[in-house]
């Protein structure tokens, strides 16, 4: 499979895995300058280049790392980022501080990480009824401790 990359911005640094066992490729800040999220405050963070996937069969996933939600409570402003693959624009991170202290994310700082997977488009039947299953329309929280 080939992900191929377009530069928009001169600096962009290209996702890359940061171990051969990686599921995601780190996206990094293509910043001039140091940006200060503060908390509760919500931002959009440029990577400097656009993709093409391989073709309509996947899309690229944007996850928080870890480490930056764990530790500094810097999560995605929109839970998972979906990049379809006719998108062609360049790929921005929207990024959240839910900590009560400031961030500052650093130029060329590892803000995110990307994956790509397969998706499956199907096509939608309208129905009276669904089949039977144990659990049923139980929810939140119906197959154990929530």
């Amino acid at each position: 499979m080939e992900l191929k990359i377009k530069k928009l911005k001169p600096n962009a640094k290209f996702p890359q895995t940061a171990t051969n066992g990686s599921a995601g490729m780190d996206l990094y800040a293509c910043l001039d300058e140091s940006v200060t999220l503060a908390p509760g405050e919500l931002k959009i963070i440029p990577t400097g280049f656009a993709i093409e996937l391989p073709d309509n069969g996947c899309a690229a996933f944007l996850y928080a790392r870890s480490g930056l939600g764990v530790k500094h409570g810097i999560c995605l402003s929109n839970g998972v980022g979906v990049i379809d693959s006719d998108y062609r624009g360049e790929i921005c991170v929207g990024l959240c501080n839910v900590s009560d202290k400031p961030y500052v994310i650093e130029p060329f700082e590892r803000v995110a990480q990307m994956v790509i997977a397969p998706v499956f488009v199907p096509t939608v039947t309208e129905v009276a009824s669904l089949s039977d299953t144990a659990r049923g329309e139980g929810g939140f929280g119906s197959t154990g401790r929530s």
